[in-house]
């Protein structure tokens, strides 16, 4: 939590006396602002002044004991003043303790709270006591034991109470590891496992809450509608009356809930006293069916079970109306009512009756069926259908033992009432465990007990009958066993009921309301809101219309089940929350409470994921399938939060064990796949210059490799760290445009030269390293007026390729396609020149599975010399792209061996002539510029070239010296070779620059006599002779390659070409990048690659 401290200097006077100190706060008040210090002198540097100590150390109680640390005080307080304000620390429940206005004698409102002070017994133990006793107990517990006997009734309870034991150890765990914020149980949960699964289970664990507040609205219902006024039915089906009166109760607690949770928490201790008197009251019944038996009857007709409310006395005359077509006694009855005699039996037998025996198995029977008492015989009658008219009690639903199971689970739920209120107590970490595990021990006793004694007390079909209309006098069939009055049974549950349903009002929104200021889901923001004193209107809003929803269903069993799955998809979570942090063994992972182990919290998730699928399985993949709807929004929609989860520590682990193990070999060449290191530029603004190398990344992606995005600042660190972080944030945003993921890094080096071999050297983890590199091709680097932009691209090249790396050169980047560009049609032209491990053509293949180049043709184009068999050639190749599994077009050009064309001499000469310029001028800047400009115009007035075979006696060789920067603006100024064919002309321009008196006399003859024009062509061969034959040999074969492919690549949206190696030697770099630009000339996408030494596409599966 952010803390923030101020230090008052004090005088010497003592501490203690509170008048000083009342004196000196009310003097800090009164001060304005101070006078800004004078300026001073030396090298001290004045500091920033905070709100966490004051800046006069001098006077300060810290100023000269503590002066070594002075520098540090404005961002890391003293201890003392930590643990002051941790010391006052208050944590309260939202909605638990109401905040109480009190008006100042200044007339301004103040909230004051009270700080927490409830322990073990009242802030734990009573909640889950109240939450778990409740409904089940009193109106399905004796139909469950009938119905499924007493062992399976033990199996039942057993496991589900232990589903719930397992959870409150998992839930203690995490309880106990820090202080729990308002917020309860989905706080644990969603700071354990983090936003996804916490949005998730806190959604979940609030329909759960708000479907037991149906669920105590239908039971309150039915206790009221059939116990109490059973007279007032405005339906003739017992559903519909439950949905009107259940909706009414609704509103009217709902209206309770929102006039203030205050009036609930006064009376949840009556709600409670209720609870324990009913259960006390059960009890003492069994100790007094020992001393005398009630008064309780059950009419039986044959061996079935009479509806004793539709006549007063067990007797065959009093059914005749039911069982007869008329009063007189020749009148027709029924075969089975003529047949068997009438019996009354008592309800309630004693503990040493023996009426165990025939309770202790199950009883199962269809919807519909009859309810008829064992060992009774009977005269079976023929089937007749007006039987359904009869007085007969039915079983209402059809039962099996897993209904059994989801009806059951409802009862044991209300483990976390603890932990929600863990800002109201005293110690929260002593109190949870210890108050939960108790209540959770005490409530089991008390069903188990209770399911023994019901099954040893109680007759069989009186347990069976579930709304207890074989009874006398109508009432709950527990309350048949009841003492002194079953009335205490029926006002008892009646009253617990409306605590639980309005607890479950009260706490369902809250939770709800913690969801939305969490922001994890956007679409649930407005539930954050609240009125002033801090109830959630809109939140209970929400809660009320899905308890309709509820209430809708119409019984209580139908809307058990849903409300268990919610309850059990949340236990999950929790026992997963605490295994996972357990196995992580986390540094923060130091929880109080050690009786836990990791075996404990899967045992727990095993045991509540099998309930899910016994009670229910149709519902269990309901809410698996929602639960996982609600995780992918928010990984989707949702916030971006960092709570220190662990479901983020489990993949940091996953991540270190998978790293380990990719370094314990190379990849298979099966598994290779790009892993780019994207080097971008940053303009003056810190903002991408070529955002376009993002796009085409994104594009390579389908290889789903690894992306890591670096750029790299001249400076040092100390003085440019905010501008990293700047660039950082604009290369985030950009790839985040593109929606591409990956890395990104930015250093900060003392050149540019350093940081680009930093990175080719370092970049990635263990083998998750990158294999390729990805740059923009330096468009300006013959205007640049230094040479590193240049030298650095070529020492780039030689580090990638010593590191066995992939290079990917994008050449005319602004050019390549968005991601949002669709490219209709159109070609990707594979130049396979030599063979560099099958990169040139995976590349195409990867880039058209994403949608912009999908519908791009690929063609091959391989080069055959004179030497070659070209249509074997391109047999042997179609045949290795169909093992490659590639679809491609296969086209082998041939290139004839002619002689080297004056145009790749000139080329060269003038290539050559620019670097030894460069090497022996040595002139200022303008000097430099105006030489420039004489010299491009001649040189470029001097170059000749003939559409047909070149011809010496056509041409004029330039006999002049030109420097570096001289062809660079040649080069800019000069038209490809291809277009000078049509338009070339002689003319002749004054060239203003130094000259020797040889090279002087030499100009002026030439321009004195035209006609000797062909004479010095042939004077210039011995040039031509003296050139450098190697540099000759490329130039001529950029040239022809360069013709070859404009003439068959021209109109293709993307050309892959491979990239010559980068010179051994250091003096022909200037030479290499010459050679490259023509060898692309005229082509308008390029991408030009070089392998890194290993194969990368394999033709074996």
């Amino acid at each position: 939590m952010p803390t923030n401290f101020t230090v008052v200097p004090v005088e010497d006077s003592p501490l203690s006396e509170q008048g000083n100190d009342e004196q000196i706060l009310k003097e800090e008040d009164k001060e304005g602002p101070e006078p800004a210090a004078e300026p001073f002198s030396g090298e001290e540097t004045s500091r920033e002044t905070s709100s966490l100590i004051s800046t006069d150390h001098d006077g300060s109680i810290y100023g000269k004991n503590m002066a070594l640390y002075e520098e540090e005080m404005d961002s890391t307080p003293m201890v003392a003043s930590l643990l002051n304000k941790l010391a006052n620390y208050t944590n309260i429940t939202q909605g638990v303790i109401e905040h109480e206005e009190a008006e100042s004698e200044d007339g301004i409102k103040r909230v004051t709270v009270n700080g927490p002070q409830m322990g073990t017994f009242i802030g734990v133990y009573l909640p889950c006591m109240q939450n778990i006793l409740g409904v089940i107990l009193f109106l399905r517990l004796t139909w469950i034991v009938g119905t499924a006997g007493i062992m399976e009734t033990l199996a039942i309870v057993f496991m589900c109470c232990s589903c719930t034991m397992l959870t409150a150890i998992s839930m203690s765990a995490i309880a106990t590891n820090g202080v729990v914020p308002a917020g309860g149980s989905y706080y644990m949960i969603s700071r354990a496992l983090g936003p996804e699964f916490g949005g998730a289970v806190g959604l979940c664990f609030y329909l759960g809450t708000t479907f037991a507040g149906s669920m105590y609205v239908l039971g309150t219902m039915e206790i009221f509608l059939t116990y109490i006024m059973g007279n007032i039915n405005v339906f003739r089906t017992v559903d519909n009356n439950m949905r009107l009166y259940g909706t009414c109760c609704l509103v009217i607690m709902t209206l309770v809930v929102f006039v203030g949770v205050r009036y609930v928490n006064k009376l949840s201790l009556v709600f409670l006293s209720c609870v324990v008197l009913s259960i006390l009251a059960i009890y003492a019944g069994v100790i007094q069916t020992t001393i005398k038996a009630n008064d309780f009857k059950i009419c039986l007709l044959g061996n079935r079970t009479l509806q004793h409310q539709k006549f007063n006395k067990c007797e065959k005359s009093e059914l005749w109306e039911h069982f007869c077509e008329g009063k007189l006694l020749n009148a027709t009855c029924d075969e089975y009512f003529v047949n068997n005699n009438v019996t009354e039996i008592t309800v309630i037998r004693s503990m040493l009756s023996g009426i165990i025996s025939e309770n202790m198995w199950g009883h199962y029977a269809p919807k519909g069926m009859k309810m008829e008492k064992d060992g009774l015989s009977s005269v079976q009658a023929s089937p007749n259908t007006n039987d359904m008219s009869r007085p007969y009690v039915l079983h209402d639903i059809t039962s099996y033992f897993t209904i059994l199971v989801g009806i059951y689970f409802p009862s044991v739920t209300g483990i976390m009432a603890g932990s929600n209120r863990s800002g109201a107590l005293r110690d929260p970490q002593r109190s949870i465990p210890t108050g939960t595990i108790l209540a959770i021990l005490t409530t089991s006793f008390i069903y188990i007990s209770s399911a023994v004694l019901f099954g040893a007390c109680i007759e069989g079909v009186a347990l069976r009958d579930k709304f207890g209309e074989s009874v006398k006098e109508r009432t709950l069939v527990v309350g048949t066993l009841a003492w002194p009055s079953h009335w205490v049974i029926v006002i008892g549950s009646f009253f617990s009921c409306c605590g639980a349903g309005l607890q479950s009002l009260t706490g369902a929104p809250r939770i709800l309301q913690a969801v939305a200021r969490d922001g994890i889901v956007p679409i649930l923001q407005v539930f954050g809101h609240s009125k002033p004193n801090g109830e959630p209107t809109w939140a209970l809003l929400l809660t009320a219309v899905i308890c309709e929803i509820g209430i809708l269903f119409g019984s209580l069993d139908a809307v058990a089940p849903i409300l268990s799955m919610f309850f059990l998809m949340s236990y999950l979570f929790v026992n997963l929350a605490c295994a996972v942090q357990t196995l992580l063994r986390t540094p923060n992972w130091r929880p109080r409470f050690k009786f836990y182990h990791w075996s404990i919290s899967f045992l727990g998730m095993s045991l509540t994921l099998s309930l899910m699928f016994v009670s229910s399985w149709y519902y269990a993949l309901v809410v698996i399938l929602l639960a996982g709807c609600i995780y992918k929004y928010i990984e989707y929609r949702g916030a971006e939060k960092e709570w220190g989860d662990g479901i983020r520590g489990l993949s940091l682990n996953a991540a270190r064990y998978a790293l380990i193990k990719l370094e314990e070999a190379p990849p298979h060449t099966k598994n290779w796949r790009p892993q780019v290191l994207v080097f971008l530029k940053l303009d003056s603004d810190l903002e991408v210059k070529h955002p376009g190398l993002l796009s085409f990344t994104s594009q390579l992606k389908a290889g789903r490799g690894l992306t890591i995005v670096c750029s790299v600042l001249e400076g040092t660190y100390m003085a440019r760290r905010t501008d990293a972080k700047q660039s950082e944030q604009s290369i985030k945003a950009a790839m985040a445009k593109e929606k591409m993921k990956g890395f990104c890094h930015v250093v900060v080096t003392s050149n540019l030269r350093d940081g680009f071999s930093q990175l080719i050297q370092c970049a990635g983890l263990g083998g998750m390293k990158h294999n390729a590199v990805l740059l923009a091709w330096p468009a300006n680097w013959k205007q640049s007026e230094s040479s590193l932009s240049w030298r650095n691209f070529i020492e780039t090249i030689s580090e990638t390729t010593a590191a066995h790396q992939a290079l990917l050169v994008a050449k005319n980047i602004e050019h390549f396609p968005t991601n949002t560009d669709r490219l209709a049609q159109g070609t990707i032209d594979v130049w396979w020149i030599v063979h560099d491990g099958g990169l040139l053509m995976l590349l195409p293949f990867l880039l058209r599975q994403h949608k912009v180049w999908r519908k791009c043709r690929m063609r091959i184009f391989t080069v055959a010399q004179m030497d070659d068999n070209s249509i074997q050639m391109k047999k042997d190749l179609q045949m290795f792209l169909y093992h490659l599994r590639l679809d491609a077009k296969v086209e082998v050009v041939e290139m004839n061996a002619g002689d080297i064309s004056a145009f790749a001499y000139e080329k060269t000469l003038v290539m050559e002539q620019r670097s030894q310029m460069l090497k022996q001028m040595q002139l200022s800047k303008t000097e430099r510029e105006r030489e420039i400009q004489s010299i491009t115009d001649e040189s470029r007035n001097s170059i000749r070239r003939k559409p047909e075979k070149p011809l010496p006696n056509k041409l004029q060789v330039p006999t002049i010296v030109v420097n570096e920067e001289a062809q660079l603006i040649h080069d800019k100024n000069t038209k490809s070779h291809a277009t000078l064919n049509d338009k070339a002309k002689t003319t002749s321009d004054r060239v203003h620059m130094t000259w020797t008196k040889e090279k002087l006399i030499s100009e002026k003859n030439r321009h004195r006599e035209p006609n000797m024009a062909v004479r010095d062509i042939f004077n210039m061969k011995p040039e031509w002779e003296n050139l450098n034959q190697a540099n000759v040999r490329r130039m001529h074969t950029a040239v022809k390659l360069n013709e070859v492919i404009v003439k068959k690549s021209q109109g293709a949206q993307l050309v892959l070409l491979n990239m010559p190696g980068p010179p051994k030697s250091k003096g022909g770099e200037e030479n290499y990048m010459e050679f490259l630009e023509v060898l692309t000339e005229g082509l308008d996408r390029v991408l030009l690659v070089r392998g890194g030494g290993r194969e990368v596409i394999t033709i074996y599966s």
